[in-house]
């Protein structure tokens, strides 16, 4: 006996060390999640930062102005083009020449603007004092020598050598360029204000090859779009032309075939304000001004309530510690940033989407020149004497920031500030929108209805089973229900998309009507079975009345979907689908919060089920036989007794059930549309955060923007679950303290 007790203690010390251990493994296992995902998500939030790698002097034959300036994508050349049509290939590094050209102008001729397509700005044209423009192109070959990688920049004239005469003698003070499909349009702008236009058309030899295929120029004039300009834009799809004045008048122009007509215009500045620079942002969908007083604000064209293209200023940006007048933008090529330059030499790095100052700098005050590499991570500046200053950036996530993720942002093209997420598109002028909001919502949608539909029909049907139902037939119930839990959620989710979606778009009238008759038919036949006499009720044994019960439910259910038809072409005209849009002015989605409701809560109910049947059917017996003793009914004693004592486990399943629905993913993944929008309607899908990291995941790039946005909402779905569990265990505690003298 001793023995046997002896062995009893070192099994229950063995199992209390095991469960120890297991419950440890499981904090730390969590502990360790959470510190992996604020691992991934921190680096977003890290601040800008800018450190010089060189300073040098240029070696210049001639001193001469600096129209363009520009770095390579590697960072390693840079190239400067002179009033004097000289181009200069250097090394960032030392300043050191690598190659020089000069263009082919007319004698005494210089240059007075330049200006590149987008977004690469490797095709330039060059206005003239003579009035005529010349378009060249540059690049880098690259080849290896070995294990060393070669480049050699080179400069060529994909139109020809030759000056294209616009303007007659008079000099041109603003040019514009831009190449889609093939097709290049360029103008420029006279200083008496007439606008010219240069269409390059692809001429085939006769014998149809692709060699000898040449480009004519076509050259028209556009009328008289004013003088005192100080910027002339035009966009990628050569549609709408933009002029600046330095008073500050911004217009908007329609380009087509026949000339310009114009769309609109507008003051950008308070009077006695001057603009002082204007550039578009990476895609040419909108525009930055900035002035003399130091501020940048950005504008774009929006439809007004006659669908009339009009000029809207959408936001501005902190201005610069100095608050010196605006002396260059350069917009970045491939994100939705800039970089401004202001007379007082302060520097800053901004994000249109985030709108928000990324860093701050103060460098020299003499610069007149600013470039950015192709990726944002080389910064090349420039001074009137030809000092130049070339600085690597680390600026990974400038889109990232509080009203970014959380709060209405004004997009490209959109007519208002909305709360989207979408984070890729075809083009690469894509502005991302990384808005969390429309995910929060999504997944809340999703587990209100799922929790909406599954709720009372697990609590309700526990407590059946748990205290009403007969021993026997319990014993079969509450094991099917709990091996509905062990169905795959991907095969709930498959059946709710491909079966039950079209089943219930087909019965909209029949599900509704199943809603409202249900209930009332139930209570009906137990009003009717109440009504019998005691000598028939006394056939049916204590318990098992829900046997009787099942199929009653199902000719109900059966006869709502079979007078579907008939109702839907009497009350409805034959399609409720239209009438739900028609009428009540809501959107129908095949796969909506209906179908979701239906397929999440029933893989949410044996969690809800099983729990509170546990926590009724473990209310001690003194209890209930001490409350019918004390002359109280069956129903008295459930409500009073049983439901009261088992409240903190009731509370517990159902915030356990939660938990399931906010985290699960392959049911909203199959059986809605996935579209992320705030929309509390019935009849439209939604996107959870679990569904949407399912979804992207694996086609983000790893430690970029999107990448990290995924983790961050992976932490916000991690904190949303920890949130609920913890208020549950609160609240459990309470419920406990409270009923546990019953």
């Amino acid at each position: 006996m001793k023995n046997y007790t002896n062995w009893r203690l070192r099994i229950d010390r063995w199992a209390t060390h095991i469960v120890s251990v297991g419950g440890i493994g499981v904090i730390a296992a969590v502990a360790l999640i959470f510190f992996y995902l604020l691992y991934e998500v921190v680096p977003m939030f890290r601040a800008a930062d800018a450190h010089p790698q060189a300073e040098y002097q240029l070696q210049v034959t001639s001193p001469s102005p600096v129209l363009h300036l520009a770095v390579e994508e590697q960072g390693e050349f840079g190239l400067r083009v002179t009033v004097r049509g000289e181009l200069q290939f250097f090394s960032t590094a030392d300043g050191a020449t690598v190659a020089q050209q000069q263009l082919p102008l007319p004698p005494q001729s210089q240059l007075t603007s330049i200006a590149g397509n987008d977004p690469d700005r490797s095709l330039l044209v060059a206005g003239l004092d003579s009035g005529g423009v010349i378009v060249f192109k540059y690049g880098y070959r690259v080849r290896f020598d070995g294990d060393e990688r070669v480049m050699t920049p080179y400069v060529q004239f994909p139109y020809g050598e030759a000056v294209i005469d616009v303007a007659g003698s008079k000099s041109i003070s603003a040019v514009a360029i831009q190449v889609e499909d093939e097709e290049t349009t360029l103008l420029a702008l006279a200083e008496s204000g007439e606008l010219g236009r240069v269409r390059f058309v692809a001429e085939e030899s006769f014998l149809g090859l692709e060699e000898d295929v040449t480009a004519k120029p076509v050259i028209d004039s556009l009328g008289t779009v004013g003088a005192d300009v100080c910027r002339l834009l035009l966009d990628r799809m050569q549609q709408y032309v933009y002029v600046a004045g330095c008073n500050g008048e911004l217009s908007l122009y329609r380009l087509n075939d026949a000339g310009i007509a114009l769309l609109d215009s507008t003051k950008v500045v308070a009077g006695g304000i001057r603009v002082t620079a204007v550039e578009f942002v990476s895609g040419t969908y909108s525009l930055l001004v900035g002035d003399d007083s130091g501020r940048v604000r950005q504008w774009f064209s929006v439809r007004n309530q006659q669908n009339e293209l009009t000029l809207q200023e959408v936001r501005d940006f902190p201005v610069l510690p100095g608050q010196a007048a605006v002396s260059r933008i350069v917009a970045e090529q491939r994100r939705k940033g800039f970089a401004v330059l202001a007379a007082d030499g302060a520097l800053g790095l901004y994000n249109t989407t985030a709108r928000r100052l990324v860093l701050a700098l103060q460098v020299q005050p003499l610069l007149t020149q600013l470039a950015l590499a192709p990726r944002s991570n080389y910064l090349l500046l420039e001074t009137a004497v030809g000092d130049q200053q070339f600085w690597q950036v680390e600026n990974e996530h400038p889109e990232i920031s509080w009203s970014a993720l959380w709060e209405k942002v004004w997009y490209e093209s959109y007519p208002r500030p909305e709360l989207i997420w979408q984070s890729s598109a075809a083009t690469n002028d894509f502005e991302p929108k990384f808005s969390l909001s429309p995910l929060v919502f999504g997944t809340l949608k999703a587990a209100f209805y799922a929790m909406l539909f599954a709720t009372p029909i697990a609590i309700l049907g526990a407590i059946y089973t748990g205290y009403f139902m007969h021993p026997r037939m319990r014993g079969w119930v509450k094991p099917v229900i709990e091996n509905m839990e062990a169905l795959p959620t991907v095969i709930i989710g498959f059946l709710a998309g491909l079966w039950l979606a079209p089943v219930l778009e087909a019965n909209l009238p029949g599900i509704f009507s199943l809603i409202l008759v249900l209930p009332i038919a139930v209570l009906l036949l137990s009003l009717a079975y109440y009504a019998l006499p005691r000598r028939i009720k006394a056939w049916v044994p204590d318990g098992l009345e829900a046997l009787f019960l099942i199929p009653y439910v199902l000719f109900i259910g059966w006869a709502c979907f079979a007078l579907s038809g008939p109702m839907e072409a009497w009350f409805f005209a034959g399609d409720m689908r239209s009438w739900v849009t028609s009428e009540l002015g809501l959107d129908f989605d095949q796969r909506n919060s209906l179908v979701v409701g239906i397929a999440m809560g029933v893989a949410v109910i044996p969690t809800i089920f099983s729990m509170t049947e546990d926590a009724v059917f473990s209310v001690p017996r003194h209890l209930t036989q001490g409350s019918l003793a004390l002359g109280a009914t069956l129903w008295q004693t459930l409500s009073r007794v049983v439901i009261l004592t088992a409240s903190p486990g009731i509370f517990s399943a159902v915030m356990i059930g939660l938990g399931r629905a906010v985290g699960e993913t392959m049911i909203v993944l199959m059986a809605t549309g996935n579209t992320p929008i705030m929309d509390f309607n019935l009849f439209s899908g939604m996107r959870t955060l679990a569904a949407n990291i399912a979804v992207e995941m694996p086609e983000s790039e790893v430690g970029s923007t999107h990448f990290r946005v995924l983790f961050l909402a992976a932490l916000v779905l991690f904190a949303l679950t920890f949130i609920f569990n913890t208020a549950a265990e609160l609240v459990r505690q309470r419920l406990r303290e409270r009923y546990s003298s019953l």
